[in-house]
């Protein structure tokens, strides 16, 4: 088993000696700019249902115009980038990103904010399987670390969207969003420079010889679609937070826009943590265990939600949101580790399959919630943890 773990921490790249920092930091604080534009869709909604009059429907097929478009071209991407790495491209992710927030804040008709959506969406699939790679590449060998620092930037991003909206976009209106155009631009600049030094990095690190062990093709492809499905249930229920929450909030406790708003920054500040502080023990004991932890610790909790008060709810989505995203580094890591050589494609399609799946619950959740009402939305997610079971059948590659 050591043997095989040894093998196993070398990268697409090669073993590099020690962690990048700078360049981690670079990416991280690009996933939260990334992040931010992402999140302000969804913590809009709210200010965009009123100006619109749209239907929870409607507000579903703006989500599923987002991640789907990522989540099509985020695979294409990585496969792509695996055979031929371009790490410069990530300055034009985020100036399609930067396009599409500029749109969302000068949108006349709805179909306007489709396109906006999709443009962040087409951003967004061009930078995540190749800065998941750069990540990777500046690890140091530590690349649960490397790996949780990525996301903590993009989940910290999210988790300002709904703040920004509530004390910004909220009281001075919808084009107070370009002014977050500014941030993109900044990352433009950022990820060029970042760009430069993969690539120098990725030239260096082609001559060294790939040591890497290779596991049997069913234990792979078994492995894969049980993380495939927990990444599903996963990203379900998070969907169902990032679009209805504040709605479920302001209907069942007679909340405000703002403090709505507040309750949602709450869940996706505690993910924010959780997905920090999976990857840092799962380098010290083991991806395997952070998953099976983060996906069945979170069911207590998740069945509980729907049925407490203003108080409780607080605390009960700070913990599912640390608990829940405390898997999804754990994951990524572990399915790069089983295909070695393939991050790009892995990253792309845990990344895509988590935008695509939250793109098709949102709108069928949008649905159900037309015809059910919000309450039942939540009462179907927080079983969907009981899945985490098949985590029973992944192989043990931990130390």
């Amino acid at each position: 088993m050591a043997s095989t773990d040894q093998a196993m921490k070398k990268g697409s790249y090669g073993a590099m000696p020690g962690a990048v920092w700078p360049v981690l930091i670079g990416i991280s604080l690009c996933h939260l700019i990334n992040d931010v534009m992402q999140s302000m869709l969804s913590a809009i909604y709210p200010l965009l249902r009123a100006e619109f009059s749209l239907s929870y429907a409607q507000i579903g097929v703006m989500t599923f115009a987002f991640q789907v478009t990522a989540s099509l071209l985020q695979p294409v991407v990585g496969a792509v980038t695996d055979k031929h790495p371009q790490p410069r491209s990530l300055s034009l992710g985020m100036s399609s990103t930067f396009c599409g927030v500029l749109l969302l804040a000068y949108a006349h008709r709805y179909e306007m904010l489709l396109a906006g959506a999709m443009l962040i969406g087409i951003g967004s699939a061009v930078f995540h399987p190749e800065s998941s790679r750069v990540a990777r590449l500046a690890s140091g060998g530590r690349f649960g670390t490397a790996q949780s620092l990525f996301q903590l930037g993009g989940n910290f991003g999210q988790s300002l969207g709904p703040l920004l909206a509530a004390f910004v976009v909220v009281p001075l209106g919808r084009p107070a969003v370009a002014w977050f155009a500014v941030a993109a631009a900044a990352g433009v600049a950022i990820l060029w420079r970042v760009g430069n030094w993969a690539e120098g990095r990725r030239r260096q690190a082609a001559s060294r010889p790939d040591t890497t062990l290779r596991l049997p093709r069913n234990i792979v492809v078994r492995s894969l679609i049980v993380l495939a499905v927990l990444t599903f249930t996963k990203n379900i229920y998070t969907a169902s937070m990032n679009s209805y929450f504040t709605f479920f909030t302001i209907e069942k406790f007679g909340l405000g826009p703002q403090g709505a708003q507040l309750f949602l920054f709450l869940f996706l500040a505690g993910m924010a943590a959780g997905v920090m502080l999976g990857g840092i023990l799962g380098d010290r004991i083991g991806a395997l265990r952070i998953i099976w932890f983060s996906i069945l610790g979170v069911l207590p909790f998740s069945l509980a939600l729907p049925h407490v008060g203003l108080v409780p709810t607080a605390i009960l989505v700070v913990l599912i949101g640390l608990i829940l995203s405390s898997a999804f580094p754990a994951i990524v890591v572990f399915a790069q580790e089983l295909v070695p050589g393939r991050v790009g494609m892995i990253a792309g399609l845990f990344f895509g399959f988590s935008f695509g799946m939250g793109g098709i619950a949102a709108a069928a959740l949008g649905v159900l919630a037309d015809a059910q009402g919000i309450r039942m939305v939540f009462l179907i997610c927080s079983a969907l943890p009981l899945l985490g079971i098949l985590t029973i059948f992944l192989p043990r590659l931990d130390r």
